[in-house]
């Protein structure tokens, strides 16, 4: 790894990890992930999180170079998960006047991952402690639930860094060259969508910082244009939608529910709609559905009835909507059936339990395979879900 200086006596050391297809054993990663971590040379010098046991010996490689033959004063455990802390027990016998710094949580929780004494190396820090290293200082800021209990974030004041932990991630390796939202929207509703609140809490604590760069756990270093990421987060952990456009989200059996939602998709365009996203929700993946859903003002739930409910390819996205807080949309539906069509009425019960979702126009309802009649029942669904936002 080439000398990578991201600030004043600080460097990434962090790994890109190409090799892997599935990141927490779920999420679809076609240009990988980035393990990140960070060191500050000081009087002290400073480790900022370990990284997963796939990149264990490079990361070491890194650190070492970049160290030089220097010791390690200190680990920072931003969060416990094993993606970044599985090398804690590996870096604390290696370096053994190394001390540990972290939160109650954390080293309550630090002995279900790892069988080590690290007693008197414990450096317990609470919200707005401050530790001085030489030339740089380290302001702690606790952000619980974002998205694990233990979890806190970093400042130094030299530099104005935000060690932002698994906050402003995103999937993909630091060479992928793509736009950052759509993988961090991906990233953001996948792992953390949950917790709007506890977001909304973590970015009113960065309101009263000056932030010049934020330094997350993976993706990359952001430097410029802040506003923008802050902002996204801002609306992301608000459950607002983000831009006007219909989501057709299709569960089709063989291929008949597909055809009249391509129908529908078709119709909305003619009336005007400025975006319409349809996906085949049993081929395509979850993780982007998901994003789409939240990234959209207006939804349309398209499903076959299937075992007296719905195909379940739908039900595992209402499930998934479900556990993030889903709300705050307009939704129409579209269900198909050939002798008892049920897919509204299990589609229903799962949206009684979301907040502000507003079912509009009336459900259309195809018996097998789409005809004239659907068709105009489609105009008016697509009339009444374009017509709510006037």
């Amino acid at each position: 790894m080439e000398k990578t200086e991201i600030a004043d006596s600080i460097y990434y050391i962090g790994v890109n990890d190409k090799e892997i297809r599935l990141f927490e054993s779920q999420y679809y990663v076609p240009n990988g992930i980035s393990y990140n971590s960070y060191l500050i040379k000081d009087e002290k010098n400073v480790v900022m999180d370990t990284v997963d046991t796939r990149a264990t010996s490079t990361w070491l490689e890194n650190l070492e170079k970049e160290l030089n033959g220097e010791e390690i004063d200190y680990l920072v455990i931003s969060h416990l998960e094993p993606d970044h802390a599985y090398n804690i027990g590996l870096l604390a016998e290696k370096y053994p006047k190394m001390k540990l710094i972290g939160n109650a949580l954390t080293f309550n929780m630090l002995p279900n991952f790892f069988d080590i004494d690290i007693e008197d190396r414990k450096v317990i820090v609470k919200e707005g402690d401050t530790i001085n290293i030489g030339k740089h200082t380290l302001q702690f800021f606790m952000a619980p639930m974002v998205h694990w209990p233990e979890v806190m974030v970093t400042y130094e004041q030299t530099e104005k860094i935000l060690f932002s932990a698994d906050g402003f991630g995103k999937f993909g390796t630091l060479d992928t060259d793509e736009e950052w939202d759509c993988e961090a929207r991906r990233y953001y509703f996948g792992i953390v969508g949950k917790y709007g609140k506890q977001v909304q809490d973590l970015l009113k604590k960065a309101a009263t910082l000056e932030i010049k760069m934020i330094c997350p756990l993976h993706g990359p270093i952001l430097k410029e244009n802040l506003e923008h990421y802050i902002k996204q987060y801002d609306t992301w952990s608000s459950y607002k939608p983000e831009s006007d456009g219909v989501f057709i989200a299709c569960a089709s059996i063989h291929g008949n529910t597909y055809r009249a939602a391509e129908k529908l998709a078709e119709i909305l365009k003619e009336k005007g709609a400025k975006k319409v996203v349809l996906t085949d929700l049993a081929r395509e993946d979850m993780a982007e559905a998901i994003e789409d859903a939240f990234r959209y003002d207006k939804i349309i739930l398209a499903a076959a009835s299937y075992n007296a409910g719905v195909f379940t390819p739908m039900e595992q996205l209402l499930y998934h909507l479900k556990e993030r807080n889903y709300q705050n949309r307009k939704i129409g539906i579209m269900q198909n059936g050939s002798w008892a069509p049920s897919a509204e009425k299990a589609i229903k019960e799962i949206l009684t339990d979301m907040k502000d979702i507003n079912i509009v126009g009336e459900t259309v309802t195809i018996k097998s395979t789409m005809k004239e009649k659907d068709i105009e029942a489609m105009e008016k669904l697509a009339d009444s879900i374009l017509d709510s936002i006037k």
